[in-house]
């Protein structure tokens, strides 16, 4: 009952944290840029009694706070992500995007209303015995926001004894917890490869070394790398994403070169390696069969998002308490999408885990244009920040 009695609490305030979240939403700023939001977060932790940081990765804000007791050593971390993408808005609502060209089509602005709700709910009762850490983090949307907080001693300055984050998800029922024992994200890579042929008369081609014909003979080899290198029980993607060739007002030119961009998925290290090593063998091939010179660069961005066993069932555990079995589901299949959380979680144990928000069946995904964060959610995601925490570090004559 104490635990029902947690989300019905936050539900109190739920019309203020909705005006706060599209409030955000009405504002919203790209990676390394949140300084109003930054502001907005650092004021509400101050007001709320919080050990308040700012600056922690250029804007990230973190706020630390002692429970009721602090005898237990431990310290539990909450992480949520802020910055908006650059994308134009199509949604209609009142608090659409007022800077046109960015909005936050992902939900950051949410999880940072829901961290903001755990935190106003801890700081008005403490029920835990050790210290909360909340971590805003700025620059989540490929800037390793993540980890610029830890080139400045994140978890040095302040220590966490395990980490949580979450993520809405368009796809689950709102309402809906969804966590995996392992793998939650994959791996982002990127790779981009210059072809340098031969140009020359579009009517003379035989004169030529056509790039745009190595390109698409390279573009057909790398789909091979997963469908017969990659084992069938591994999930692996690679995908050319970008293709430039020549100028479409020339339409008898063939041009010298050609680029193209790509990014690669993986969840495991060694098939990760395995695709790295392919990509170079199709490539090294092709430019000995074609006489060309091919250029390769393969950049590591995210490391895959891997989840504690132990953290992720009692995600699961937490979730099932709340709100019971048929809302939780504690083998959610793997995302082949990125997240920089995963920074974190090679530094320290924890679980990343999903809210479902649903929107997805009216095509209101992630990335889109018309993607809004759905505000009934918000008091789900703060109770399960608020009981990791008093379930993690309970007091002696706790719940």
């Amino acid at each position: 009952m104490y635990a029902k009695s947690v989300f019905e609490s936050i539900s109190r305030f739920h019309d203020e944290l909705t005006a706060i979240r599209q409030d955000i939403h009405a504002h919203p700023e790209l990676g390394f840029q949140e300084q109003r939001t930054s502001a907005i977060v650092a004021n509400a932790l101050t007001a709320l009694g919080y050990q308040v940081h700012r600056n922690v990765g250029k804007t990230g804000v973190v706020g630390v706070l002692e429970g009721l007791r602090n005898t237990s050593g431990r310290s539990l971390g909450l992480r949520a992500d802020m910055d908006a993408l650059p994308i134009v808005e199509q949604g209609d609502a009142a608090h659409a995007s007022r800077h046109h060209g960015v909005m936050h089509a992902c939900g950051h602005d949410g999880h940072t209303t829901v961290l903001l709700g755990a935190a106003r709910y801890l700081a008005e009762t403490r029920n835990f015995d050790g210290k909360v850490v909340l971590i805003f983090q700025p620059a989540e949307e490929g800037l390793g926001g993540a980890q610029a907080m830890l080139d400045e001693g994140l978890f040095d300055r302040f220590p966490c004894d395990a980490i949580y984050g979450l993520h809405n998800w368009p796809g689950l029922p709102p309402g809906v917890i969804g966590v995996n024992p392992g793998p939650m994200m994959a791996a982002a890579d990127h790779f981009d490869i210059h072809i340098e042929g031969r140009g020359g008369h579009g009517a003379h081609a035989y004169q030529t070394n056509d790039p745009i014909v190595i390109a698409a003979q390279l573009i057909t080899a790398l789909q091979t790398i997963v469908s017969r290198n990659v084992p069938a029980p591994d999930s692996a993607v690679v995908t050319v994403a970008a293709v430039h060739a020549g100028n479409l007002q020339a339409m008898n030119v063939i041009p010298r070169d050609a680029r193209m961009v790509g990014t690669v998925r993986t969840f495991n290290p060694v098939i990760q390696e395995q695709v790295i090593q392919r990509m170079q063998e199709i490539i090294d091939g092709m430019a000995a069969v074609f006489k060309a010179k091919i250029t390769f660069n393969y950049h590591k961005l995210f490391p895959a998002t891997i989840n504690t066993p132990e953290h992720a069932r009692f995600v699961a555990e937490v979730a099932t308490e709340l709100f019971g079995e048929d809302k939780v589901i504690p083998n959610l299949t793997p995302s082949m999408g990125s997240e920089d959380f995963s920074f974190m979680l090679q530094h320290r144990p924890g679980a990343y885990f999903r809210l479902g928000q649903g929107g997805a069946e009216a095509g209101r995904v992630l990335h889109s244009a018309t993607f809004d964060f759905n505000d009934a959610v918000i008091p789900v995601g703060s109770a399960m920040f608020v009981r990791l925490v008093e379930r993690s570090m309970p007091l002696a004559s706790g719940s």
